[in-house]
């Protein structure tokens, strides 16, 4: 006989746990449909597309009757992408600033690939964004060491800075002035003072007054008889609050003692001729581009 419950009049499994019986409600009639429509679909992906991976003896995976490829899908977007780039890379090449400023289409094409491009091979030593770091400079402010026009910029990433098998590689070199026995250690410590007095941080007059000769005549010919640089052989201006490698007074003597004469890769050889262009139209966006 059926077992039925007391109180709420449904049949029994006659199944019971600690008094507690468990009811023979059917499952909703919604959800078995969904269920048998979800086996029917399944079936059917099946029998279509690529579905049963490869099992001993079949090599591979069943291949369906659409022969889809997620493979071969990709390959065929990136072979488009390539193409729809190679065009708009030649009329890259041959476009100014001017040009690419007025033509959007075209510089959000260079920006978006240069902003990838500089990810995969400059975000390592400048930042994120062109923030940069000690010994890397910023490229996102207004202070360049060299050229910071479009053309400037993309001179510098395609032959770099003392790149030595680059013949036109930016070449400047500052001499280790204490290491080599140029000036006595007295004499650098002075001169920390007196380019400290340059942006005017120094705390000790006497020995900027002590330093100012040396300053003439060991360090005017690079940055300048008032110390503002010259940026055609890379010497920075060191009137301003931007230090590459640190604005403290140990920093500052740090550098006059050892130098500071760091490299920058030649890209010429790595990349192509697009590439370091769209990567000189992004740096040359950041904010300091001329």
């Amino acid at each position: 006989t059926k077992d039925i419950d007391q109180y709420s009049g449904v049949e029994t499994t006659g199944h019971s746990w600690d008094g507690i019986k468990e009811l023979n409600n059917p499952l909703p009639r919604w959800w078995l449909y969904v269920w048998y429509m979800s086996i029917a679909w399944a079936i059917v992906y099946m029998i279509l597309m690529p579905a049963i991976p490869a099992l001993p003896g079949l090599g591979t995976n069943t291949k369906g009757l659409r022969g889809h490829s997620d493979r071969a899908e990709v390959a065929k977007a990136v072979t488009e992408l390539k193409t729809a780039r190679d065009a708009q890379s030649v009329v890259l090449l041959d476009a100014g600033l001017e040009t690419i400023e007025t033509d959007r289409t075209l510089q959000q094409f260079a920006l978006a690939m240069g902003e990838s491009a500089f990810g995969d091979n400059c975000a390592t030593c400048h930042g994120a964004g062109g923030r940069g770091a000690i010994g890397y400079p910023a490229l996102a402010d207004d202070i360049w060491l060299w050229d910071g026009s479009l053309d400037g910029i993309e001179y510098t990433i395609r032959h770099g800075i003392r790149h030595d098998t680059d013949d036109g590689t930016r070449f400047s070199a500052m001499p280790a002035f204490g290491r080599d026995g140029l000036l006595k250690r007295s004499e650098v410590d002075d001169l920390a003072q007196y380019v400290l007095d340059l942006s005017g941080r120094s705390d000790d007059p006497e020995a900027v007054l002590r330093a100012a000769p040396i300053f003439q005549q060991q360090c005017a010919t690079c940055h300048g008889a008032d110390g503002t640089g010259d940026r055609t052989q890379g010497a920075p201006n060191l009137t301003d609050a931007e230090w590459l490698y640190g604005d403290r007074e140990a920093d500052i003597e740090a550098t006059i003692y050892n130098a500071r004469n760091s490299h920058m890769p030649a890209w010429d050889d790595r990349l192509d001729d697009a590439t370091i262009k769209a990567i000189a139209v992004y740096v040359h966006s950041l904010g300091g581009g001329e």
